[in-house]
């Protein structure tokens, strides 16, 4: 039929859903909102011979379109609306859009297509996930499938790009705590001829010029250190760290960490620091200290409570082991039914009643 279905062109998007969502007036109608030019995908459709609707999603939510078949092909050939929309485009596809905010019959905000064009057609159509009197049918909620296609889960589950957004606004903050602090941030090397600064299984390559094995940092723990030993009295970095071992939901061969160094301070100080700067992330994503988490209510609000380890273990375990030997050590731990081996030391031993006993009780 002649239409690109990949086309390269800029498309002049001039305003999101939620714009017109929140900035449409009745009586007083933004100018801006009598020309509209808006693109994202289709997510449900309305057949209606002459007529038709359907909703876009685009990055900032959803929106009612309405399709006239004689505005859409004002001529005589009807092609793109009895053909290309009516017939070929599907669920997913991506379009664009142009034309005015105006209110349905039934009450609805909307967008009147007056001209549409289609920016990136869709292999497969995208699973329907439909939503009525606020019950979900067809949910696209397997976590298996979820987690191994997190592009299709963004899509047709568009809450879950609240993660994404606070963990974005959540870097933000910490990076600005950090600067407005005097603290530097840094870039430390990610290959490292001898990896250090923790105890894991590298991920290991080969640098072809030097002929010489590489590593995949563990930390970035060392080269910060030796920053701080040039001079620098706070040092930061945002890095992304990598572990050849096991996975499980809480830990991943490749994720992100935070390391801080500051001279001439200690633990305590240390402590002192992050409670002041999680209650600063927490007003800067929520405007308060209280955090909603399923059924509990979170409040970062300083001075948290503290406990040593072994303060926590005599809590949550029951058992005063500050005194035990390290014999009495592994006899405690055996009938607290905690897996441990020949090679394990004291504190390993300790840090094993602990994760088992203490942890769960801390989130």
């Amino acid at each position: 039929l002649g239409v690109n279905a990949y086309p390269a062109a800029e498309y002049p998007v001039n305003i999101f859903s939620k714009d017109i969502l929140e900035r449409f007036n009745d009586n007083n109608m933004p100018e801006d909102l009598l020309n509209v030019c808006l693109a994202g995908r289709i997510m449900t459709r309305r057949i209606m011979g002459n007529a038709s609707f359907a909703e876009l999603q685009d990055y900032k939510g959803r929106i009612q379109l309405y399709f006239r078949r004689d505005d859409i092909c004002p001529d005589e050939d009807k092609t793109m609306y009895n053909t290309v929309f009516k017939k070929l485009l599907d669920i997913g596809d991506i379009i664009g859009v142009k034309g005015y905010a105006f209110r349905t019959q039934m009450g609805e905000i909307s967008v009147h297509v007056k001209e549409f064009t289609v920016l990136s057609k869709s292999i497969h159509p995208l699973p329907i996930v439909k939503e009525k009197d606020g019950v979900v049918y067809d949910a696209f909620s397997d976590p298996e499938q979820r987690y191994r296609n997190r592009s299709m889960d963004l899509i047709v589950n568009p809450q879950v790009k609240t993660a994404f957004v606070h963990r974005t606004r959540l870097t933000n903050s910490m990076r600005s705590f950090l600067n407005n602090k005097g603290y530097l941030e840094v870039e430390t090397p990610v290959l490292q001829p001898l990896y250090g600064g923790a105890a894991a299984r590298p991920f290991k390559t080969h640098h072809n010029a030097l002929n010489q094995t590489l590593y995949l940092r563990i930390a970035n723990e060392l080269y910060l250190k030796r920053l701080i030993v040039g001079g620098f009295d706070g040092v930061y970095e945002f890095a992304k760290d990598f572990r050849n071992e096991g996975m499980d939901r809480f830990h991943n061969p490749e994720f992100t960490q935070m390391e801080l160094y500051v001279a001439y301070k200690d633990y305590n100080w240390m402590m002192d620091l992050v409670e002041e700067m999680v209650e600063r992330i927490a007003l800067d994503l929520h405007g308060d200290t209280k955090v909603q988490l399923g059924q509990n209510t979170i409040d970062f609000k300083r001075p948290w409570k503290r406990y040593t380890m072994y303060e926590a273990i005599e809590r949550f375990a029951g058992i005063d082991i500050s005194n035990q030997t390290e014999e009495e050590l592994r006899s405690t731990a055996r009938e607290l039914k905690i897996d441990i081996d020949d090679s394990m030391g004291k504190g390993k031993i300790i840090d094993e009643i602990f994760g088992a006993y203490c942890e769960k009780e801390m989130i």
